[in-house]
Formats: C-alpha cells, structure tokens, sequence
C-alpha cells in the first residue's frame, strides 16, 4: 500500500479535498492524508463542493504536518499557487500541483469547484502511475 501526504500551508481546502478525491479514487491502494505547515480549520466551501459529488469530508480535521508520522511516505503533493509550499526534507518523491486558493477574493463556490475539479484531473493522472 502506498502512504500519500498531500501538504498546503493551511490544510483547510485543497489539501482536504485532494484527501477525499484521493481516497475515493484508490481505496485500498493508497493510505492517503493531508496536512498543512499552518493548519486553521476545515472550510465549508470545500466541504460542500465535495458534497456535490458525493464525497463527505465532515471526518477530516486540518491538521499539522508535525502531527504526523511522516516516516514510509511514498509521496508528498503539495498544492500551493501563491503562496510559499511547505518543504518536508529527505528523499521522499515529491510533486507539486499549484492550485489557486480558491478561498481568495470573488465567487468562492466557483473558485472551490475549478480547485476541486484541477485536484480531481492530478488525481486521474496520478492512479495511472501509481
């Protein structure tokens, strides 16, 4: 089985639903977690829009990256666009999606879908290769 971090700086958003899509997506292949260098709380948009495809993510927490046990991970995603990514060291295989923060200014409910539906595409590539 393989161990998935996905890392953003406040866990609240992109990293959750990249949490939901990627259990949803490989099930008993992959453990998969999220977690931020920053963590705040869980945010409804996100919550909701996962909800539109039928993922509930009301379990998970934001959480920190320090709360982990980040010994045996196979990969780390980071998702940050703007803002600066959090850096785990050692050799762990990284990539890194930058995904707008869709908790930025304008119309959030579109904003979490365009993050949540980039997420969902990374997440299609990746069960190729995994």
């Amino acid at each position: 089985m393989k161990r998935i971090l996905f890392l953003c700086v406040a866990n609240s958003a992109r990293s959750q639903m990249a949490e939901g899509l990627a259990r949803q997506a490989f099930g008993e292949l992959a453990e998969v977690s999220s977690a931020g260098s920053r963590p705040t709380s869980l945010n409804p948009h996100a919550v909701a829009v996962m909800l539109e495809l039928g993922i509930d993510i009301t379990g998970q927490r934001a959480k920190s990256v320090d709360e982990l046990d980040l010994s045996g991970l196979d990969l780390v995603v980071t998702l940050c666009a703007e803002e600066v990514c959090p850096v785990l060291p050692g050799t762990v295989r990284q990539l890194h999606w930058p995904v707008p923060d869709p908790a930025a200014s304008g119309d959030q409910r579109s904003r979490f879908r365009a993050a949540r539906d980039l997420i969902g595409e990374k997440i299609k590539e990746l069960s190729e290769i995994l």
